[in-house]
């Protein structure tokens, strides 16, 4: 059986925190769901998992930002609550790749188009 699209998993994991009373993690998913929901519903599309990560990746940058905000304002508690969502929205999002994993991938693609100089480095782009 093919696994999941991104948005059933959501909605699984909303039903596994109401059935085990995890308040947070709810409202959490349900933030998650409502923006989907509000994408879907603007553009009249169904999404499907890589319109899915854009709707996460906005929510992510909206976070990033309102943390920024709050603990410039001294609201710590806003921020730690922004944080903890932060961390639920990151669970859906895929394994960002290391610097070392990152390093070797360009490497590999320097040595397979034998760039040796800077006006080459549009091959290695490219690849």
């Amino acid at each position: 059986m093919s696994e999941p699209s991104l948005k059933q998993r959501i909605n699984d994991d909303v039903k596994t925190a109401m059935r085990n009373k995890d308040k947070e993690r709810l409202g959490t998913l349900r933030l998650i769901t409502a923006a989907i929901k509000q994408k879907e519903v603007d553009e009249r599309i169904e999404l499907n998992d890589d319109q899915v990560l854009g709707v996460l990746e906005k929510m992510i940058k909206q976070h990033k930002d309102s943390i920024e905000q709050y603990e410039n304002a001294g609201r710590s508690e806003l921020a730690d609550k922004e944080k903890a969502e932060l961390v639920i929205i990151q669970e859906y999002m895929p394994a960002q790749l290391s610097e070392a994993e990152i390093t070797a991938l360009i490497d590999e693609a320097i040595a397979e188009t034998g760039a040796s100089e800077m006006k080459e480095m549009g091959k290695v782009m490219g690849l």
